[in-house]
């Protein structure tokens, strides 16, 4: 009978995981695998530095012997194996390890490569805590610009307020021509195709929204005694400073 490939899916697909029993002919294929991987590294041949890594390894597990010149004149000294160096047993006892340098690199390389690869670490770090410095600042940024845009959009709604306010409340007091031109809401294109701009439009342009409001706000509370964040119009100037809070809206927050 032909012997089956031990690699193939017949095997392969064969559950033998611990525990499991195993088909004889699975298991031999495994047991003969072994010994095939076992005698192809005996059979290897040992490079040249593998073989001179065992002679000194060998050489070093060895302890000195009478026939090493330097041992005898240490024994002659009084020197037993064993004990340490130095006249009152201070010294070492085991020999200084030897440092075999097998590259062809100079001296100092490793000492070089060791601290190039720490400085460039150090670089990594610096980058990553830089871009992470970056990256708060940009949400800072965001988180800034954000509460701004909210805040010139609820300044611009309480300037619309005010001069809805401000038109009805000159109307009532029958004032058909408001004190500046903004004081009240802009007509349509369409209804003022005809109007001349007047001369101060240019300097009312220059105002902001802060700027316009804290205007209006202050002509609407002298001349109406009107608050805006309050809704209230008081009797007169004395009922409008003892019981508004204040003339702006962090006031009445």
């Amino acid at each position: 009978e032909e012997e089956e490939d031990y690699m193939s899916d017949l095997f392969i697909k064969q559950d033998v995981r611990p525990g499991l029993p195993m088909v004889r002919r699975v298991k031999e294929a495994i047991q003969k695998e072994e010994k095939q991987k076992e005698a192809n590294e005996k059979n290897r041949q040992k490079s040249i530095k593998e073989e001179e890594k065992e002679r000194r390894d060998l050489v070093l597990k060895s302890a000195l012997g009478n026939e090493n010149k330097g041992f005898a004149l240490l024994q002659k000294m009084g020197y037993k194996s064993g004990q340490a160096l130095g006249k009152s047993g201070e010294g070492i006892v085991e020999p200084i390890p030897l440092n075999i340098k097998t590259g062809l690199s100079g001296l100092g390389h490793e000492e070089l490569k060791k601290r190039k690869a720490e400085e460039k670490l150090e670089n990594y770090r610096q980058k990553v805590h830089m871009k992470k410095q970056a990256n708060e600042q940009a949400a800072d940024q965001f988180r800034i610009r954000f509460k701004t845009k909210q805040e010139e959009r609820k300044m611009e709604g309480d300037l619309r307020k005010s001069q809805r306010a401000c038109q009805q409340l000159d109307m009532q007091k029958d004032i058909r021509v408001p004190k500046e031109t903004w004081f009240w809401i802009e007509p349509e294109e369409e209804e003022k195709k005809d109007e001349e701009e007047k001369e101060d439009e240019c300097t009312s342009s220059d105002l902001s929204v802060s700027e316009k409001l804290h205007i209006l706000t202050a002509y609407l509370r002298e001349k109406h005694f009107y608050c805006i964040w309050c809704g209230t119009t008081y009797e007169d100037a004395e009922d409008l400073s003892s019981n508004c809070p204040g003339d702006s809206a962090a006031d009445h927050d």
